[in-house]
């Protein structure tokens, strides 16, 4: 079986999955997906901090909690079917890369709630959470790599190539064709760079 990786970049209720494998030292997309993980017609799922904002906090935790038990379970289903799909394609995913936001470490619940733009980040964390559990219960190794800094990260793994590397990623839109914007650029540099050797 051929090794592949897989990027995702992470939005309110839904991610872009990006799997590339290596073909002859260029980087080969074998699968992208659009993978939603909430139920939209359930209440309050799609930005469930929003949803809970003047609840009482054991309200608030509660929801909180069926929501993400819900996305979690849609997740790994989602990803067991697309791992399942590449499996019969010859293909064995090895390791996964998650696009992380700042890292900053988000306070207790009542406090979020306080401050909408903690609100926003912890949605944003809520969901990225999700798909990284989800994969480690399927046996996928995750890394995390902060977006602000990717162009850093490929500049320390390929050194002077890392340009060229980028260039070649989203030069893929002339042969793969749409959707190619910067979540599917993003996730698949990402997932490249672990197969190239993760810097971190």
């Amino acid at each position: 079986m051929k090794e592949a990786a897989i990027g995702v970049r992470v939005h309110s209720g839904w991610g872009v999955l990006v799997a590339v494998s290596d073909n002859d030292g260029q980087p080969e997309i074998v699968e992208r997906k659009h993978l939603t993980i909430i139920d939209p017609t359930a209440a309050g799922t799609k930005q469930p901090y929003h949803f809970v904002e003047k609840f009482a906090v054991q309200a608030a935790e509660s929801h909180l909690s069926s929501c993400a038990g819900a996305s979690q379970k849609l997740a790994r289903a989602a990803i067991d079917e697309v791992l399942h799909d590449l499996r019969q394609r010859d293909y064995e995913v090895a390791s996964c890369a998650i696009l992380l936001a700042s890292g900053r470490k988000l306070p207790s619940l009542p406090d979020i709630l306080a401050s909408h733009a903690l609100i926003h980040t912890a949605e944003g964390e809520f969901f990225r959470k999700a798909f990284r559990d989800a994969f480690e219960q399927l046996h996928v190794p995750v890394t995390g790599f902060r977006e602000r800094e990717l162009d850093k990260d490929a500049k320390e793994l390929f050194g002077n190539e890392a340009a060229h590397v980028v260039r070649k990623i989203s030069d893929l839109r002339k042969s793969i064709g749409s959707p190619w914007t910067i979540d599917e650029k993003s996730a698949a540099l990402a997932a490249w760079m672990l197969l190239s050797g993760n810097p971190q």
